[in-house]
């Protein structure tokens, strides 16, 4: 029995069943965003843990068996390495160590030159610079995880649907760049599973040659297919737009760029005048709406069955804003607690308002709907007439 087409309501099932229902992609980019700027205001490694966990707990719960759902782990990955480099360069290019401080160990010393002044290569380190230095790449690390998730959980080619006309071509180029990873992740998966049937070597660097060279054919071969499939439906046309238009909108959406720029300086800095703050970004967000409504009219496009936006959507993109405004507007708690300092060391303390914040979050987890189980292919083979 074939699934139901993407965004479309749920169909009966010929044995009274009814199919799931996908959440809309952009639901799950705003719950992940959001996400992703509440981890950007804290140093609370506490809190960071926090959002990892409730990260994991929500792809857990929702992603589906998709090429593109398979890739969290790789995210973890790399904020892993994130969180190591982080650490490798403040133990390099140390800062000393105060008397207070817990040694660790010491690095050979490297002298630097008059004009390199204020920077020391080598020297002993100190356990509260590493600390510091963990915390640091832990909240880029839950910054990446917060994109990966969204990559996860949202299907990139119901996601470009959503996209204003304006951005289609643009967001083409993005969605395909963003599907390449989980492509190759399938294609590696893929033909280790065939060379383990041919009995051929699957690991060291023997089995490398004959790993890479099928995957790179198979890569290549789904961009050559896929550059014919988008090339047949009219991706890269001109349009009808005269150059006026064209200009009009090209003036409308820099100067809202440049409006929201200086808005989001102003809102980070405290010095900077008031027009700078909420003014400038509300007038950027005008034009940019303004510039991309007009940019969309040269491009014509008809949807069949479109994305519903229901209760469920706004659950999981309202809970993901709420906790972004929880903690960017300091309400309830003192903001001290969010970053803490490592000098003099101190465990941190764990605030009440941001952690509930944070766990409202993590209530996408069983309030989106839920994925369609995958059942065995002899259950399948069984029920068929």
């Amino acid at each position: 029995m074939a699934a139901a087409p993407a965004g479309s309501d749920p169909l009966p099932d010929p044995r009274g069943r009814r199919l799931p229902r996908i959440l809309h992609p952009l639901a799950w980019w705003i719950w992940a965003l959001a996400l992703a700027t509440a981890a950007s205001r804290t140093n609370n490694p506490l809190l960071l843990f926090l959002v990892l966990a409730v990260l994991g707990y929500v792809v857990s719960a929702r992603r589906t068996e998709a090429p593109w759902a398979r890739g969290f782990k790789y995210y973890l990955y790399l904020a892993l390495t994130v969180v190591a480099i982080r650490i490798v360069f403040r133990a390099i290019f140390a800062t000393g160590i105060q008397p207070t401080d817990h040694f660790l160990f010491a690095l050979p010393h490297i002298p630097t030159p008059d004009w390199y002044a204020g920077i020391q290569l080598g020297g002993p380190v100190s356990l509260e610079a590493l600390l510091s230095a963990a915390t640091e790449g832990l909240r880029l690390a839950c910054m990446l995880c917060c994109i990966g998730a969204a990559n996860t959980l949202a299907n990139p080619k119901r996601a470009l649907r959503v996209l204003p006309g304006a951005l289609y071509e643009l967001g083409v180029a993005v969605t395909v760049s963003i599907s390449v990873a989980p492509q190759l992740v399938l294609s590696v998966q893929r033909v280790a599973r065939a060379r383990k049937l041919r009995a051929g070597r699957t690991q060291g660097l023997r089995a490398l040659r004959g790993i890479v060279v099928p995957v790179l054919e198979d890569a290549l071969e789904r961009s050559l297919r896929l550059a014919a499939a988008m090339d047949s439906r009219g991706y890269g046309r001109a349009g009808t737009a005269t150059r006026r238009s064209r200009r009009i909108t090209g003036a409308l959406l820099l100067l809202g760029m440049c409006g929201l720029c200086a808005g989001a300086y102003g809102l980070l800095d405290a010095t900077a005048p008031a027009f700078l703050g909420l003014p400038a970004m509300a007038v950027g967000a005008l034009l940019c709406v303004a510039g991309l409504r007009l940019g969309g009219r040269r491009v014509t496009r008809t949807t069949y069955r479109p994305d519903p936006w229901r209760l469920p959507e706004w659950a999981v993109a309202g809970s993901g804003l709420l906790a972004a405004v929880l903690l960017l507007s300091s309400l309830g708690y003192d903001p001290a607690q969010l970053n803490p300092t490592f000098y003099p060391l101190s465990w941190p303390e764990l605030p009440l308002v941001p952690t509930l914040a944070i766990l409202l979050a993590g209530t996408a987890g069983f309030v989106a709907p839920p994925p369609e189980p995958v059942r065995p292919r002899t259950t399948e083979r069984a029920e068929r007439p």
